[in-house]
């Protein structure tokens, strides 16, 4: 297959496993989703959603979150690792959410960007799953399934974000990155596929004799 094949096939084959896409992190509203991406940095999905529920019992505003104590934060996020970075991640963000944009999420990529904890992944999983805007959030494991996939050779994910990007529809982007991870988790993980075993790398691949090696993000 060519490239442009293999993404019309994947994206056919995505369509027909996962044709709903809820998000994988429990929110109510998009300074929960906020938390909840930057809490998810080197932590599982199942991790922070059973640690959300208690943080937000203790505060479920940007402006009663401040307020609270840092030792407090770090407690109830201990779990999801990084704890120190961030509960004060979490504690100046609210702050400026209050004292910038009166206790909102802005709607804006650049402005998430600037916040304290908030990188390109997380504020482009913000303005998808939150505002919907398009957007292509790429994490390693997406990184590593585009490689498999003969979909991008990227050296990073801003590499692989670009070609992504590039070859696939716009309209496809929000719901096609949540496919992605919801496949790679179930058929094509880091340990459970080597580029040869899942059906789509066999699709992509059927003549693929050894083990395809990705580049690290």
């Amino acid at each position: 297959m060519k490239k442009i094949e293999r993404a019309e096939f994947i994206l056919r084959h995505l369509n027909e496993l996962y044709p709903e896409t809820p998000s994988p992190l429990n929110h109510r509203n998009n300074y929960e989703l906020l938390v909840a991406v930057l809490l998810s940095a080197q932590c599982t999905d199942e991790r922070v959603n059973k640690v959300t529920p208690t943080l937000f019992r203790a505060a479920r505003t940007p402006k009663k979150m401040r307020t609270l104590d840092p030792e407090t934060v770090y407690n109830i996020i201990r779990p999801c690792g990084l704890a120190p970075k961030k509960s004060r991640a979490i504690l100046k963000l609210s702050d400026i959410l209050v004292r910038e944009y009166e206790g909102s999420v802005p709607e804006s990529l650049e402005a998430l960007e600037q916040l304290p904890g908030v990188g390109h992944k997380t504020a482009s999983v913000v303005i998808s799953q939150g505002f919907g805007h398009p957007a292509f959030p790429v994490d390693t494991h997406i990184h590593r399934l585009a490689q498999r996939w003969g979909l991008s050779n990227g050296k990073n994910v801003t590499q692989t974000e670009a070609d992504l990007k590039r070859i696939f529809p716009k309209e496809s982007w929000n719901k096609l990155h949540l496919q992605i991870i919801f496949y790679g988790r179930e058929f094509c993980s880091a340990r459970g596929c080597d580029g040869r075993q899942c059906f789509i790398c066999r699709a992509c691949y059927p003549n693929r004799k050894r083990p395809k090696r990705t580049k690290r993000a």
